[in-house]
């Protein structure tokens, strides 16, 4: 949990300051869209203009559960949703309320410990809901949504393939739906966007190649030169993890065709069942 919310606050840092990011999310790749790191904040807002047209009509206040910086919580408000937010991460929630103002209460705890008497007419994840336990996820949801309310997911969901990938994140795509099965929501659209995210990892695999893994192996060097009892000491010690790191992160597997091997990334929206 703790490396994750970290993970969050440096790619936040990082990616304003570089790339001039707005967002934390993947971008959504056109065809209009070249294939690059620059443009990955073009690709971005083509993801929040996809998010956006597919919000059902009878919408007007929404829970943005895992609201990151707060970006796509201001588009909505500036539409005309009322919206409220949740997040889990102190750093991300005083970005998002240093964005946000007043106009919307964040609530600062995980999902599964939320609490409050208001009902929404959709509860929306934005590659939020991989981290949220599925059962814990649809059962808050079901109990903060009006009848007639729409639950909506955009996010990263594993295949149901034997092979495993380097890539972790996503729950089983199977098991989401035994689950949701379970609870009174009926599907209502279901989109598959794999093709336009996965090149997100052909990003992300070049800047682990010829970004990171200079950087790591500069910092190797000067510790080594300097302190090289210590380094050989912390390498023996950690050896285990430094191997663990190294092959997840730094040796391959982290491709748009890998991506789509393993991964499926899924935008759904369902209909919670009762009196409209």
């Amino acid at each position: 949990m703790i490396s994750r919310e970290l993970g969050l606050e440096v790619g936040s840092i990082c990616g304003r300051y570089f790339l001039k990011l707005k967002h934390l999310h993947y971008g959504y790749w056109t065809d209009g869209i070249e294939v690059d790191i620059a443009n990955l904040h073009l690709a971005q807002d083509e993801y929040v203009k996809f998010v956006i047209s597919h919000i059902p009509d009878a919408v007007k206040t929404i829970l943005d559960v895992g609201c990151g910086t707060g970006e796509i919580a201001e588009t909505l408000l500036n539409m005309g949703y009322e919206v409220d937010c949740v997040s889990p991460c102190p750093f991300l929630k005083k970005q998002a309320g240093q964005l946000l103002g007043d106009r919307t209460r964040i609530f600062e705890c995980f999902y599964e410990e939320m609490q409050t008497g208001k009902r929404y007419d959709m509860v929306m994840f934005c590659e939020s809901f991989q981290y949220i336990d599925v059962e814990q996820a649809l059962s808050k949801t079901n109990e903060f949504l009006k009848d007639g309310g729409f639950l909506f997911i955009s996010d990263v969901f594993r295949k149901d393939i034997k092979a495993k990938g380097v890539m972790g994140g996503g729950h089983k795509l199977s098991k989401f739906y035994d689950l949701v099965e379970k609870f009174p929501f009926r599907l209502i659209e279901n989109v598959d966007i794999t093709e336009e995210t996965a090149p997100n990892m052909d990003l992300l695999g070049d800047a682990l190649e010829n970004v990171i893994q200079p950087v790591v192996d500069v910092g190797a060097r000067f510790f080594e030169s300097r302190y090289p009892i210590a380094t050989k000491f912390l390498k023996w010690k950690y050896r285990k993890k430094i191997e663990k790191a190294h092959k997840k992160y730094l040796e391959g597997g982290r491709t748009g065709e890998d991506f789509k091997k393993y991964k499926s990334y899924q935008l759904f929206v369902y209909q919670k069942e009762g009196k409209q």
